[in-house]
């Protein structure tokens, strides 16, 4: 979503070469790549929601990674905070691990006026480990929503001993 609206920017400034009618067809193209991204990030959640029993209201769930992308400390566009948005709707409480962003950023994040209109219930249903077994332990489930390279090196073995059943 970061990038898209800088590839629709020279449809939309007549573009050298574009007869108008090619532009609006870009520009249609860019605004359904973004429909379909929220739409993944909503399925997502859904798809945690419904391996849970079509609930999460209490439950745990371990959310590791925070950041746009590996390697980077960047939220801005995360999907991680629109996952975290749609399981904090549902009532989950939320444990978030991210190797390089910090605790206050993550929250900040999740405060922001369209993701809560509620920022006390990020105090109530958030909390950021630096830890990712911490983060699973008693977990009801996890999700990675980064690709960090640390996560492929996780003893998962260790992280579903610790985690609650059915998991």
């Amino acid at each position: 979503r970061k990038d898209t609206p800088n590839s629709k920017y020279p449809s939309e400034n007549n573009c050298p070469r574009n007869p108008n009618w090619l532009a609006k067809i870009y520009l249609q193209f860019w605004n359904q790549v973004i429909v379909l991204n929220d739409y993944q990030k909503r399925r997502f959640a859904n798809r945690i929601i419904g391996s849970l029993f079509n609930t999460v209201t209490g439950k745990k769930i371990a959310i590791l990674g925070f950041a746009f992308k590996k390697d980077t400390g960047d939220t801005r566009e995360s999907s991680s905070i629109y996952v975290c948005k749609y399981l904090m709707d549902e009532g989950a409480h939320l444990v978030v691990f991210d190797p390089k962003v910090g605790k206050q950023q993550i929250i900040d994040d999740l405060k922001h006026p369209s993701i809560s209109e509620n920022p006390s219930r990020v105090d109530k249903l958030v909390s950021v480990t630096d830890d990712p077994y911490l983060a699973t332990e008693g977990a009801h489930a996890f999700a990675v929503c980064t690709e960090w390279d640390l996560f492929r090196t996780l003893d998962y073995q260790r992280i579903y001993d610790g985690m609650l059943k059915p998991a």
